[in-house]
């Protein structure tokens, strides 16, 4: 009896829930029109069957219901996909222009008005062609790596300027210090600028005493750094310390490049007008006051420039090398690095001299993909540059036919090198360019690569930003 009376209390109670339902669905049908009420429909049956399973005892027949859902559940998305959607209206403006009409073909002979000829094929747009990735390359090259001439001459008037102003700054501060003349150069100079985050070189040459300095490799010294050279004073029992401007940047017997970074740090940020000396040359200088390096941000209304400034020991003191002062962490911060790019610019410029070949693009592209990427940008310019090296000297076709063989060539060189954790440098090998990058990352960039190459065209145009004057 108890039973009954259950079940005659849940007949009533879904006749309400079908008659709510039923009113539900045929005022929005009203509200909604024939495609959202069936929306509607179905969201509100879902809830019905949810609230009878809820409240209803697990009987026979519910169970072979419950064997049934998943086909229900189907057909109602079924319908659900099947229900018309409604189409966008034009916007006003399209509405009031007449719309064109296509012109006969030639080749088809002129019919009644609104009636088509039978069986004539309808003609459509021509597919846009297929590029090879060498013609994506090329059109990248185009787009995203090369700079204008008018820009690079720009760059170029700018640079030279802000040299001899830094120069007449230095010569006027610190007149008691040899300093040499301030010379630009670097990638905007060799024709291997890859776009605005390339820093301009400012180089500023400590002209030293010959016979007082020799230089000490920097594997025999403390910090047992490979990279690095130490810079030490001599002859102190004939020229004893003070009888140089530089003995006051000695520390335990070597010139300090931190000693020297750090007074001309203060002298950039500090004591320099930039504005005024901007305003002269036409646009507006500003130190980086965040970096280690000693770099300087040049804005000028057709372009920006980074310009980064650099002491160095040249010439015969450094036996011909070229040593910077550089923000070298531990045991190695007093030493002096010794820049390869000179040498590995000429070497590249002698190679395409000698079968006109593409080894510099090919290092521009490589240096413009990976900027522009989330991932490749942790592989800097010296990084690639001995990639290109080393096939520049391995491979004999470098025309313009064989780029795009070339650039995934440099992929997988990358690869291997990146499996071995091993990026030995061209002209010093003992210098491994991947001991700066920790175990993940190096992982990142094989993974990254190895997708790359997979897939090249990915790498061309699915970058995070492509950067360049």
């Amino acid at each position: 009896m108890a039973e009954l009376s259950q079940n005659r209390g849940k007949r009533r109670d879904g006749e309400v829930l079908g008659g709510a339902v039923d009113f539900l669905l045929a005022n929005a049908r009203l509200v909604l029109g024939v495609g959202g009420a069936a929306v509607l429909g179905i969201a509100t049956l879902a809830v019905k069957r949810l609230i009878d399973r809820a409240t209803s005892s697990r009987d026979e027949d519910d169970v072979k219901g419950d064997a049934t859902c998943l086909e229900d559940s189907w057909k109602e998305l079924s319908l659900l996909k099947a229900t018309p959607h409604l189409q966008p209206r034009p916007p006003p403006a399209a509405l009031s222009q007449p719309t064109p009409l296509p012109a006969p073909s030639p080749s088809t002979p002129a019919g009644p008005a609104g009636a088509d000829a039978p069986g004539a094929p309808r003609l459509s747009s021509p597919a846009p062609p297929c590029l090879t990735f060498q013609e994506k390359l090329l059109a990248f090259e185009q787009d995203h790596v090369t700079i204008p001439v008018a820009h690079v001459a720009l760059a170029k008037q700018l640079a030279g300027d802000v040299a001899l102003e830094l120069q007449a700054y230095l010569r006027s501060k610190f007149p008691a210090l040899p300093f040499g003349a301030v010379v630009p150069g670097g990638p905007l100079f060799d024709g291997l600028q890859a776009g605005a985050a390339d820093p301009v070189r400012l180089l500023v040459p400590l002209a030293l005493e010959p016979g007082l300095w020799s230089l000490v490799l920097g594997t025999d010294t403390v910090a047992r750094d490979p990279r690095c050279w130490a810079v030490r004073r001599t002859q102190l029992e004939f020229r004893p310390r003070g009888s140089s401007p530089w003995d006051r940047f000695l520390v335990g017997g070597y010139l300090s490049s931190r000693v020297l970074l750090e007074l001309l740090r203060k002298a950039l940020t500090a004591s320099v007008n930039w504005p005024a000396i901007g305003s002269l040359l036409g646009c507006l200088i500003r130190p980086r006051v965040a970096s280690e390096e000693l770099l300087l941000e040049v804005q000028h209304e057709r372009l920006e420039l980074t310009v980064a400034v650099l002491l160095a020991v040249t010439g015969a003191q450094a036996g011909d090398r070229l040593l910077l002062a550089w923000p070298l962490e531990g045991l190695a911060g007093n030493l002096w690095l010794q820049d390869l790019y000179p040498a590995e610019a000429a070497r590249l410029r002698a190679l395409d001299a000698g079968d006109t070949g593409t080894r510099r693009r090919l290092l521009l592209l490589l240096c413009g993909v990976c900027r522009g990427h989330s991932v490749l940008w942790r592989l800097g310019r010296s990084h690639l540059t001995q990639v290109v090296l080393r096939l520049g000297e391995e491979e004999a076709d470098w025309a313009e036919e064989a780029l795009g063989e070339r650039f995934l060539q440099a992929l997988e060189l990358l690869i291997g090198s990146l499996e071995q954790a091993s990026l030995p440098c061209h002209f010093n090998p003992c210098v491994n360019l991947l001991d700066g990058l920790r175990e993940e990352e190096v992982e990142d960039l094989g993974y990254a690569l190895y997708c790359g190459l997979q897939a090249p065209e990915g790498l061309l145009w699915g970058g995070v930003g492509h950067e360049r004057w």
